[in-house]
C-alpha cells in the first residue's frame, strides 16, 4: 500500500502542485521567521556584549537616565558626582574609571531633516584618557570634541548626512538647534547605531550642561585591574557609594546578561507575532489541502473501491491516503525550509534598503528551526488529509463497478449543519456577552466566542452557499446567458467543494476587514478626542516623545501673533495614597487652549491652586467638588489639595490637573510633553514658520496644527494596518492557490460534461466564460462572508475597548469594503485564467469518452 501511495503521488503530481505550494509557502513563513529572529537576536547580543567588554562594574543613577520617568528625575538624594568618580578611580583594584552622560540628540542633514529615528538619536560625552583618546570611540578621521562648540559623529550618521570633518553640523537636544563644528568621525559597535540610530559626542562639560548639571554623571564605568574579579570590585565600589540613595552598582557580566535577556524577550515577541501570521497562512492552507485530497478521493472512487474488492482493509486505504499526504508534506516542508532561509536573507536586505540598519552577523539556522519547520509542514498536511482519508476508507467495494462520484449523504450534511449551527450560536452568544461586558473582563469571552463563530460558520458554509450564490443567478443569467447560468449551477452543485474553496479566502478577508473596521473606529475616536478637545491652533512636541525644554514655551510666548501659550507638564503625584498622573498647565490660558467640559465645579479654580479630577477617577476614588485630598510631591513635601472641579475625559489632559506654578515649586525637571499655542488671528503658514524659528528649527521638535495632529495619529494607525495587511498577504496568496487548484481539478473532473456542452454548441469562449464566472461567484461569496464576520468581530472588539477609549463607535469604511469586494473579484478572475484556458482546449471526443 505504501508503494501504491507513492505511485499515486507521482501519477497526480500536477494536481498536487498547488497543495505542495501552499505547504511550502506556509512552512517558508515559519522557517523564515525563526531564522530571521535567531539571526537578529544573535547579532544584537554580540553587538551588545562588545559594548560591555571593557566594563567590570557600572554605577548608574536612575534619576539621570534620559529614559527615566518623572518620579525618578525629580527624586532628591545622592547623585553621581565628580567626587564619587574620584573615589571610585582611586579604589583598590580599579584600573580606570570614566563618567558617562547620555541623552537624546538629533542630527540634521544638509536639508535640515532628522537623520535616523527619533528614539535612537543619542548623545553622550567624549571621555579621553591618556593620549587624548577615548577607547570606546576610535576616530576614523579627525579628533574628539574638546569644547562647547565642537562635536563628533559616528561614521554611519556622517555618511547619511553627507557631513565631513570641519563642516558645521546642526545638533538639537530639546531646545534650539546648536551649530557645532564637526571635529571627528568615529567607528563604533554601539547597538543604538548599528540598529539605525545616530550617536553624537560632546565634551563632558557640554554633555553635563545639556542633559544633567555641571559635575554630574548618569553612569560611572570602572575597569578591574589584573587579578581583581568583577564580584570583588563590585563589593568595594558599593562601599564607596553614598548611603540611602538610589544609586545602583552592577557587574559588567550582569549588565551584559540583562541586556541579552532583554534582546531575547524582544526577539521572542517579534517571533511570536510573525509566527501568528504564519499560523494563519498554514490554517488557510488546511482548506486547500483538505479540498485537494477530497477531490482526489472522489476522482479515484473506482480505484479505491477496487483495492477494497481485492482485499485491502479500510485501515490500509486510510493509511495509503495519509502516506500520500506525508510524502507531499515532507517534500513541501523541505522546499519551505530552503525558501525560509532565503526569506530571512531577503528580509534583512529589505530592512537595510529601507534605512533600518541591523548589526552584522552570520546567518543562524539552528537544529530546532529545521525540526520545527519540517514538523509543522508535515503535520499540517497529514492532519488536513485525515478526514478525506477516512472518507476514502468508507468507499464500498461495489463502487468499483460504477464510474460516478459518490455524493455525500443527506445524513452527513444534516449532522454537519446541526453542529455548525450549534457552534455559531454558542460563539455569537459569547461574543455578544463579552462586548456588552466590556473592558478586560469581556476580552476572553470575545476571543473564545470568535473562534467558535469562525469554526461554526466554516462548518455551515455549504448550507450558506446555496442561498447566497442563488442571489447571483438572475444577474449572471441576464448578463452572460447560458455561461452565467451554468456557472451559478456549477458553484452550488457541490456545496462542500464550494465551501472549502471559499473558506480559504474568507479567513483572509475576515481578518483584513476586522482590522480595517477596528482601525477606522479607533482612528475616528482618537480624532474626535484630540481635535474636539483641542482649541489651540498648534501643538508643539518632541518627535521622540522626550520632554521639551521649558525654554521652548518661553520662546514661543514671545512670538508676535501668539495670544495664549501653555506647556502641558506630566508629573506623577501620590494623591490620597495612590499614584496618579497629573497635568500641569497655565491656569490663565487653559480655557483658550483646551475644551474642558466640567461636570461640576469650575476650571477657573485652578488659578486658586485647586485640583481638577477626571470624572472616572473621581467616581473610582469617591471624590467630588470640595473634597480634600492628601498630596505627596516628588520632592517629598506634602500638602492638602481641594478638588475644585470634575471634568470629562480629554486626550490632552491626564487623570488630574493642577496649575503649573504649583507643581513647579516641587519639581526639579518637569516633563513637558507638549506646548499648546493659540494665535491671535488663528492658524496660518506665517505663524507656523515663526513657531519653528522660535524652537530653533529643531528637527526633533514638531509644530503641528489640528490637521497635522490628526494626520499624525491616523498615520500611525495606517502604518500599523499596512504592516498587518502585508503579513496577511501570504494567507491571501495561499487562498488564491486554493481557488486555482479547485477549479483546475473541477475541470478535470467535469471533462465529460464540458465535452457534451461543446458538442451541443457551446464554443470555447463560452466555456472560458463559464469557468471564470464560477470562480468569480465563489470568490465573491467568500469575500461577502468574510466582510460580515470581520465586521461582527470588530464590533465586539470595539465593545471591549470602550472603557479605555471614550466615544468609540464602530465605523465600517465603505471604501475598504469596496476594495475587498473588488479585490476578491480580481482574485477570482485571475485564479480562473489557467483552468478556463485548459477547459476550453479539451478535445470534445476524448472528453465525452472520459470515464
Amino acid at each position: 500500500m505504501f508503494r501504491t501511495a507513492l505511485r499515486n503521488v507521482l501519477a497526480h503530481k500536477a494536481r498536487l502542485l498547488m497543495t505542495t505550494l501552499a505547504v511550502l509557502l506556509g512552512t517558508a513563513f515559519v522557517a523564515g521567521t525563526l531564522v530571521f529572529t535567531d539571526t537578529l537576536g544573535e547579532a544584537l547580543k554580540n553587538s551588545s556584549a562588545r559594548s560591555f567588554s571593557d566594563i567590570s562594574v557600572a554605577v548608574t543613577d536612575p534619576a539621570a537616565d534620559a529614559y527615566a520617568g518623572a518620579a525618578q528625575r525629580n527624586r532628591r538624594g545622592p547623585a553621581l558626582t565628580e567626587d564619587v568618580l574620584r573615589r571610585i578611580s582611586a579604589a583598590d583594584g580599579v584600573a580606570g574609571a570614566r563618567g558617562v552622560v547620555t541623552g537624546f540628540a538629533g542630527v540634521a542633514d544638509r536639508a535640515g531633516a532628522l537623520i535616523g529615528d527619533g528614539w535612537s538619536t543619542t548623545g553622550t560625552n567624549f571621555a579621553p584618557g591618556a593620549g587624548g583618546r577615548d577607547p570606546r570611540y576610535p576616530m576614523a578621521e579627525g579628533r574628539g570634541p574638546s569644547g562647547p562648540g565642537e562635536a563628533a559623529l559616528d561614521a554611519a550618521t556622517a555618511a547619511k548626512g553627507g557631513l565631513r570633518v570641519g563642516d558645521t553640523v546642526r545638533v538639537a537636544v530639546n531646545g534650539p538647534v546648536m551649530r557645532l563644528r564637526l571635529t571627528g568621525v568615529f567607528r563604533t559597535d554601539d547597538p543604538r547605531v548599528s540598529s539605525g540610530g545616530s550617536l553624537v559626542l560632546f565634551d563632558t562639560a557640554t554633555a553635563q550642561r545639556l542633559y544633567l548639571s555641571p559635575g554630574r554623571y548618569s553612569e560611572i564605568d570602572a575597569a578591574a585591574a589584573p587579578g581583581t574579579s568583577e564580584t570583588a570590585l563590585l563589593g568595594r565600589i558599593e562601599g564607596l557609594l553614598p548611603k540611602g540613595g538610589a544609586l545602583k552598582a552592577e557587574t559588567g557580566r550582569r549588565l551584559a546578561d540583562d541586556q541579552a535577556a532583554q534582546i531575547a524577550r524582544a526577539t521572542d515577541n517579534l517571533s511570536t507575532a510573525l509566527l501568528a501570521f504564519a499560523g494563519i497562512a498554514l490554517f488557510v492552507g488546511v482548506f486547500l489541502i483538505a479540498n485537494t485530497f477530497t477531490m482526489l478521493v472522489a476522482q479515484r472512487t473506482r480505484e479505491l473501491a477496487l483495492l477494497r474488492a481485492v482485499g485491502a482493509s479500510r485501515r490500509q486505504v486510510t493509511r495509503s491516503v495519509l502516506a500520500e499526504a506525508l510524502a507531499v508534506g515532507v517534500a513541501a516542508s523541505l522546499g519551505g525550509l530552503a525558501a525560509g532561509v532565503g526569506i530571512a536573507v531577503g528580509m534583512r536586505a529589505v530592512m537595510g534598503a529601507t534605512g533600518v540598519d541591523l548589526p552584522d552577523g552570520p546567518l543562524v539556522v539552528t537544529p530546532s528551526t529545521v525540526l520545527v519547520s519540517l514538523a509543522v509542514g508535515t503535520l499540517v498536511t497529514v492532519l488536513a488529509a485525515w478526514l478525506p482519508a477516512r472518507r476514502a476508507a468508507t468507499i464500498p467495494p461495489v463502487a468499483a463497478m460504477s464510474s460516478a462520484e459518490l455524493p455525500a449523504s443527506q445524513r452527513s450534511l444534516r449532522v454537519r449543519n446541526s453542529l455548525g449551527a450549534a457552534l455559531a450560536v454558542l460563539g455569537a452568544a459569547a461574543v455578544v456577552y463579552g462586548a456588552s461586558t466590556g473592558g478586560s473582563a469581556g476580552r476572553t469571552p470575545v476571543a473564545a466566542g470568535a473562534v467558535l463563530v469562525l469554526v461554526g460558520v466554516f462548518v455551515l458554509t455549504p448550507l450558506l452557499s446555496r442561498p447566497v450564490i442563488a442571489l447571483a443567478g438572475p444577474p449572471l443569467g441576464g448578463a452572460f446567458g447560458v455561461s452565467g447560468r451554468l456557472a451559478r449551477r456549477n458553484a452550488v452543485r457541490n456545496p462542500r467543494r464550494t465551501a472549502a474553496t471559499a473558506s480559504a479566502l474568507t479567513v483572509g478577508v475576515t481578518l483584513i476587514s476586522a482590522l480595517s473596521v477596528i482601525g477606522a473606529s479607533v482612528g475616528a475616536a482618537v480624532d474626535r478626542a484630540v481635535t474636539d478637545g483641542m482649541k489651540a491652533d498648534y501643538m508643539v512636541s518632541m518627535a521622540n516623545y522626550a520632554s521639551l525644554s521649558p525654554e521652548v514655551a518661553r520662546g514661543i510666548a514671545k512670538v508676535p501673533g501668539v495670544s495664549a501659550v501653555s506647556p502641558v507638564e506630566s508629573v506623577p503625584l501620590r494623591l490620597g495614597g495612590r499614584s496618579q498622573e497629573v497635568s500641569g498647565v497655565d491656569a490663565a490660558a487653559l480655557g483658550e487652549l483646551v475644551e474642558v467640559r466640567m461636570r461640576s465645579g469650575s476650571a477657573g479654580s485652578l488659578a486658586q491652586g485647586r485640583l481638577l479630577v477626571r470624572a472616572d477617577v473621581a467616581r473610582e476614588r469617591g471624590w467630588r467638588t470640595g473634597s480634600a485630598v492628601r498630596a505627596a510631591y516628588p520632592d517629598g513635601s506634602r500638602a492638602r489639595l481641594v478638588v475644585g472641579g470634575v471634568f470629562e475625559e480629554n486626550a490632552l489632559l491626564s487623570e488630574a490637573v493642577l496649575a503649573g506654578r504649583v507643581l513647579d515649586r516641587h519639581v526639579r525637571q518637569p516633563y513637558v510633553r507638549q506646548v499648546l499655542v493659540k494665535g491671535a488671528d488663528g492658524a496660518g503658514p506665517a505663524l507656523q514658520r515663526a513657531l519653528r524659528d522660535a524652537t530653533g528649527d529643531n528637527p526633533l521638535i514638531k509644530v503641528e496644527d489640528r490637521d497635522g495632529v490628526r494626520a499624525s495619529f491616523s498615520g500611525k494607525i495606517g502604518f500599523l494596518l499596512n504592516l498587518l495587511y502585508g503579513l496577511l498577504a501570504m494567507a491571501v496568496l495561499i487562498a488564491v492557490l486554493g481557488v486555482v487548484n479547485t477549479l483546475a481539478m473541477s475541470v478535470f473532473e467535469r471533462r465529460r460534461e464540458i465535452g457534451m456542452l461543446r458538442a451541443v454548441g457551446l464554443d470555447r469562449s463560452g466555456v472560458k466564460r463559464m469557468v471564470r464566472l464560477e470562480s468569480l461567484v465563489i470568490s465573491l461569496f467568500g469575500a461577502v462572508l468574510g466582510i460580515g464576520l470581520g465586521t461582527f468581530l470588530a464590533w465586539a472588539v470595539n465593545g471591549t475597548l470602550r472603557t479605555e477609549l471614550d466615544g468609540l463607535t464602530t465605523v465600517v469604511p465603505p471604501a475598504t469594503v469596496g476594495y475587498l469586494l473588488a479585490g476578491a473579484a480580481v482574485i477570482g478572475l485571475l485564479a480562473a485564467l489557467w483552468p478556463a484556458r485548459r477547459a476550453s482546449r479539451l478535445d470534445v471526443l476524448e472528453s465525452i469518452k472520459a470515464a
